[in-house]
């Protein structure tokens, strides 16, 4: 099926060029061509009979772009494409625009600009939407223009563009802004609003008006006036070409917005580390000063987001679909999270019947078409993922004669879309800088739908391959197509001219979206999440394999950042985004407006709830980090269904096990005999999974490893660590419960952990309301490990480990620990630290709970300081004890200093005796005072 490979002097030129973004040969030739891409290829013009991007007639459409912007590659699949794609023949400006807390439509005079406040509940009530309607429209006086253009964009803005041949229009607008910036020429500024105003601010230039229920402060050059006439506002712009609006939290909040209104935004821009189990974004805009020399801002933080930084946030906030909006006055702000550990496959554990497990599998590797009959992108690629699923399933059991028939079976398959001229290939387009895979399916060629859902399946096969066979998977051989996929579906690159930045993932919303052309009234959406995280665990997978740390890396942030974002947006873990008249707890599609208990073929619960836990993988752990949205999920479902799932009952059985390995495998023994796999599962993968974690126990998500290649399961709390070591050399991973596990080259490693409790005694900032270090320096000690400044949370007790009869003084052993990360604070000076604990020994004799508090100043992972206190005698008599730090300390080491993303640590073990102890947890009696401000 080989073609004949031909390679024009421009194609190959624009290839050396791109090689410096180190993800392999361009796809922008100058005549019609097959590619070579190492041993594969692909083309740049379509097969026969195919179609590439069309409008809503069949009529091919090319990007509405200015010519400022041609060169650039569109993002599509963004909140705003269809600005750049005209889905519909009769809407050359764009559909509603969901930038959150405004929302936005394009119009021939104009922006309309809307601040929806009440959900409405639609179809059945199966949806909610914080719907678009037009609060006022900012243009300039007559603007008339025939069609709307994208002319600029960063990573999370953009700036359409108006002409009607006498006036020009570009106004920059974007996710989290509260502000519009608008340039504009040949007529006055002009704002129309949907009802007669009402003025609560007026002072020249400075406008402050409330139209729709909602506030807003118009702003034009210093020196002019705006004019109130009716429902049409206007000011001339005096020599200049810049005015702005902004809507505001509350009228009061004028004067703070009033001082950034000429600091206007030019950019936007998301930078990302992955390093010692923690995943680092930093959100920054670029300004520029219109007047004076002002050059700060304020936006507006999702929830996914405010939850995970420790950065100031002013009172101020907004209402969007997706809960609370925070407000931030600064030019950035930088979330920390623990990283959504990925492992090629869950480890060997003895529970699991091999010979049960090899008939499973060869029922896999011997079927007459372990394909099943699938042709298209996207059901090849379910069949890959089933079969790179098993790979080291088979591998980790000895039986290499299924392992490698089942490598050969990805092999060639990848191979034969990874080459032009057959009957599957890729073909690069030209316009819309994309690499379509035909036989297309679901719109991926037509409307450039679902590209990171498709191919995720063929990185995550190309990477399972890459762990057996580096030398396959190299740029000379078939690796340079593996990487084109990625360039197509989540580009590292800002300046490869041949694909777009990040192309489905948006970075301040969290997630990725799903339609090309974002054509809908409802903006756009995404139905399976989880085959968006599909991708990003496969790029951990491929990076680790190939070494391609960088790659690595991003899938750690897209894993980490999204996985957040589906449990606030699509799970309601913490049941604050849902509106209370949506009786549902979970959603199957989240929309720019909103989202739907639904999905795009089917009302079937069972449907709705598995489509966004598919593909379960070894980078599925993250959807049991809250066990109990797993069972309210699980909860509805069966409400919804009427009983337990029939069609995809695997799917539901291997998500259950995520929190309830126990039930889970109680529903498998009792119905594995009779059930069709999904589509994209197996028996011997989910006996393999449900098995395993019933052995393991469930992921312990507060613990992370460092290397994204790891995991921790926790059973009758024993922790089991987990890591795949890619390596040359053997290695010993760290996790953030200071546990360590060694673990041989290019090998999976279990144990126990070495250095570590059983406990994982980190938090990120936020990740429960209150927590985190948003202000104040007095923790309470609260179970599960965490040092929170929450006052609402329920009194309980924790267990301290018995001394086994040795005498621990001063060292801690087997301690309970409790910690806080990410926190800031000056020192106080002459202020030490104190804590008061309640602790309780029952009837036991001569038990000695003692504490360490530590301090690591930078995060960084050392501790500068560490404070160890004199033990507590307790007496043998039930009830409680107050232990104090007036007992004096016992030890000190380093200095203390300002913390700065800081980490805080309390440690209690029992110094002496053969008993366990008890703290108590949860109130003012269990709390740890640091002298910081």
């Amino acid at each position: 099926m080989q073609a004949s490979l031909v390679r024009p002097a421009a194609a190959m030129a624009l290839a050396v060029a791109l090689a410096a973004v180190g993800l392999g040969p361009a796809a922008s030739p100058a005549v019609a061509a097959t590619i070579t891409a190492g041993s594969g290829s692909y083309t740049d013009t379509r097969p026969a009979g195919t179609s590439g991007p069309t409008n809503n007639t069949g009529a091919p459409v090319t990007p509405k772009l200015t010519e400022a912007a041609k060169n650039k590659p569109v993002p599509t699949n963004d909140w705003w494409t269809s600005l750049a794609y005209q889905r519909y023949g009769d809407n050359p400006y764009s559909t509603p625009m969901y930038g959150h807390p405004l929302t936005y439509q394009a119009t021939a005079g104009g922006l309309e600009v809307g601040y929806p406040t009440t959900p409405s509940i639609v179809g059945d009530g199966r949806q909610y939407e914080y719907a678009h309607k037009a609060d006022l429209t900012l243009g300039l006086s007559g603007l008339n223009s025939p069609d709307t253009k994208a002319d600029d964009w960063s990573d999370w803005t953009v700036t359409p563009y108006w002409s009607d041949g006498t006036r020009t229009l570009r106004t920059t607008i974007g996710h989290g802004l509260p502000f519009v910036y608008a340039k504009g020429s040949g007529g006055n500024a002009s704002i129309t609003t949907a009802s007669a105003p009402t003025v609560f601010a007026d002072d020249g230039n400075v406008l402050g008006i409330t139209v729709a229920g909602h506030n807003y402060a118009l702003f034009s050059p210093t020196g002019t006036d705006w004019t109130v006439s009716g429902s049409t506002i206007t000011a001339p712009l005096g020599g200049k070409d810049y005015f702005s609006l902004a809507v505001l939290p509350s009228t009061d909040a004028l004067a703070t917005f009033r001082k950034y209104a000429f600091s206007f935004v030019t950019g936007s821009t998301v930078s990302w580390s992955s390093s010692g189990g923690t995943v680092r974004a930093t959100y920054s805009l670029t300004t520029e000063a219109k007047e004076g020399t002002e050059r700060g801002t304020l936006q507006a933080l999702y929830r996914h987001q405010w939850l995970h930084t420790s950065d100031a946030l002013t009172g101020y906030t907004y209402v969007s679909p997706r809960g609370t909006m925070k407000v931030r006055e600064a030019t950035s702000f930088t979330t920390s999270q623990k990283s959504s550990g990925v492992v090629p496959a869950l480890p060997a554990v003895s529970g699991v019947d091999t010979a049960r497990l090899t008939a499973y599998l060869n029922e896999v590797a011997n079927a007459s078409d372990p394909f099943s009959g699938a042709t298209d992108t996207y059901w090849t690629g379910k069949a890959l993922g089933r079969l790179a699923q098993l790979v080291p399933v088979a591998d980790q059991i000895g039986q290499t004669g299924i392992r490698d028939k089942m490598l050969g079976l990805l092999k060639t398959r990848l191979q034969e879309w990874f080459t032009a001229g057959g009957a599957s290939e890729f073909s690069y387009d030209t316009a819309w800088k994309t690499l379509i895979g035909y036989p297309a399916s679901y719109g991926s060629d037509t409307e450039l739908n679902d590209h990171h859902f498709h191919y995720s399946y063929y990185v995550y096969a190309a990477a399972i391959i890459a762990q057996y066979d580096q030398a396959w998977a190299a740029d000379s051989a078939w690796g340079t197509m593996v990487k084109n996929l990625i360039r197509d579906t989540a580009n590292p690159s800002r300046t490869d001219s041949a694909f777009p930045f990040l192309r489905g993932f948006d970075v301040y919303a969290g997630h990725s979206w799903a339609s090309g052309h974002q054509g809908f009234a409802a903006g756009n959406n995404q139905e399976s999440s989880s085959e968006s995280t599909n991708l990003s665990a496969a790029l951990v997978l491929w990076g680790s394999a190939t070494g391609d740390t960088s790659l690595r890396d991003l899938g750690s942030y897209l894993l980490t950042t999204e996985s957040e974002a589906i449990e606030q947006y699509w799970f309601d873990t913490d049941q604050q985004v849902f509106p209370s008249s949506f009786g549902h707890d979970t959603v199957g599609m989240v929309w720019g407006s909103g989202a739907a208990y639904s999905t795009w073929w089917t009302s079937n619960p069972e449907e709705i709830h598995g489509i966004n836990t598919l593909p379960i993988t070894g980078g599925s752990l993250y959807l049991g980090r809250d066990k109990a949205t797993v069972k309210r999920n699980l909860a509805e479902m069966e409400r919804e269904n009427g009983g337990p799932a029939v069609e995809w009952r695997d799917l539901l059985w291997e998500f259950e096990a995520l929190a309830d390995p126990a039930s889970a495998k109680a529903k498998w023994d009792a119905g594995n005999a009779g059930y069709t796999p999904e589509a994209g599962e197996s028996k011997a993968h989910t006996y393999q999974w449900i098995t395993t974690l019933d052995s393991l126990g469930a992921p312990d998500m507060s613990i992370s490893g460092d290397i994204p290649t790891s995991a921790v399961f926790t059973k009758n709390g024993v922790n089991t660590y987990v890591a795949h070591n890619y390596g040359t050399t053997a290695r010993t991973v760290t996790f953030t419960n200071g546990a360590t596990l060694s673990v041989p080259a290019r090998s999976t490693a279990t144990g126990t952990g070495a250095g570590g409790g059983t406990t994982d005694p980190g938090t990120d900032p936020g990740t429960d309301p209150g927590t985190g270090t948003s202000t104040g320096n007095t923790f309470r000690l609260k179970s599960g490990g965490t040092l929170t400044t929450a006052t609402d949370g329920a009194a309980g007790t924790d267990t301290i480990a018995s001394a086994d009869g040795v005498n621990r003084d001063g060292t801690p052993y087997k301690p309970t620990t409790y910690q806080i990360t990410n926190v800031n604070g000056t020192l106080s000076s002459g202020a030490s630290t104190s804590f008061s604990l309640r602790v309780d020994a029952g009837t036991a004799v001569g038990l000695a709970p003692q504490v360490r508090v530590s301090y690591d100043l930078t995060g960084d992972g050392t501790f500068d300081r560490t404070e160890t206190y004199r033990y507590f005698a307790t007496d043998p008599v039930a009830g409680w004890e107050g232990y104090t730090q007036a007992v004096g300390a016992q030890a000190t080491t380093g200095t203390l200093g300002n913390l700065t993303g800081g980490t805080v640590r309390l440690e209690i073990w029992n110094a002496l005796g053969n008993s366990t102890s008890q703290v108590q947890t949860g109130t003012d009696a269990a709390v740890l005072k640091i002298p910081y401000v």
